[in-house]
């Protein structure tokens, strides 16, 4: 079902529309939250990228989409098991339309050298 709702165009839409295809698991969350908690929370979560010197393609916008939809939303993730793209997506309450979705490759981490 989730499949069905990315009839969208732009680039995370079609990059979460592939995953799922290729078999990636997902998880829809089964209680929603008010707007303005998901919007904060990721508005702090793109500051503090920022700060770090990355910044997530569509992260912005998708905030703004959120806070401009007001009304409770539901997250979805879609994990592609390699952990290297997070792909996020904010649905209706009742899961039927996505208000924002963003997807962006996760930063290496340098890694210490093992002893």
């Amino acid at each position: 079902m989730l499949e069905s709702l990315l009839i969208g165009d732009d680039e995370a839409s079609v990059i979460a529309l592939a995953a799922l295809r290729s078999g990636a698991p997902y998880s829809v969350e089964e209680r929603v939250q008010p707007t303005g908690a998901h919007a904060g929370v990721f508005s702090r979560r793109l500051q503090r990228m920022r700060m770090r010197g990355f910044e997530p393609p569509g992260l912005e916008r998708a905030v703004q989409l959120i806070r401009e939809y007001g009304r409770p939303v539901r997250s979805a993730l879609i994990d592609p098991g390699n952990r290297t793209r997070f792909t996020l997506l904010f649905l209706t309450e009742d899961g039927r339309a996505v208000v924002a979705c963003v997807s962006w490759a996760r930063p290496l981490v340098a890694r210490k050298p093992p002893l």
